[in-house]
């Protein structure tokens, strides 16, 4: 060890790394925090939070075809927009109709309401 040490080449420590880096010559090195995570518009960014909000109202309820149904679309349009931040036009036009569909459920609550108001402006309705 100490013959290492003398020769430039002793141990070495690195902890509590956050971010990129390179050791040796010849390296590089590209740092893009966020990189996958596209930007979301204000609009989907809030239609996101109605969708989780009306997720959670529904889990309130008894289960039902209906319940589930409209579940199983708020949960894909909720995975869409997480993931490229969007909800498309055609996932948006089975969003309201799993919001019709369901009409009698969701007269009972208001966070249904809200989804069905930001689906019409994302539509141009």
């Amino acid at each position: 060890m100490a013959d290492e040490q003398a020769a430039g080449r002793g141990s070495i420590n690195i902890s509590g790394v956050s971010g990129a880096f390179a050791i040796g010559d010849g390296n590089n090195v590209v740092n893009q925090p966020g990189a996958g995570a596209p930007p979301r518009d204000p609009a989907h960014e809030e239609l996101l939070r109605q969708v989780r909000e009306l997720r959670a109202d529904l889990g309130r309820l008894v289960a039902s075809s209906q319940t589930a149904g409209l579940d199983g679309e708020l949960a894909v349009a909720q995975a869409e927009i997480e993931e490229s931040g969007r909800a498309g036009q055609s996932r948006l036009t089975r969003l309201r109709q799993a919001l019709t569909d369901a009409g009698a459920l969701t007269g009972l609550l208001a966070s249904a309401g809200a989804v069905a108001e930001s689906v019409a402006a994302l539509l141009g309705n």
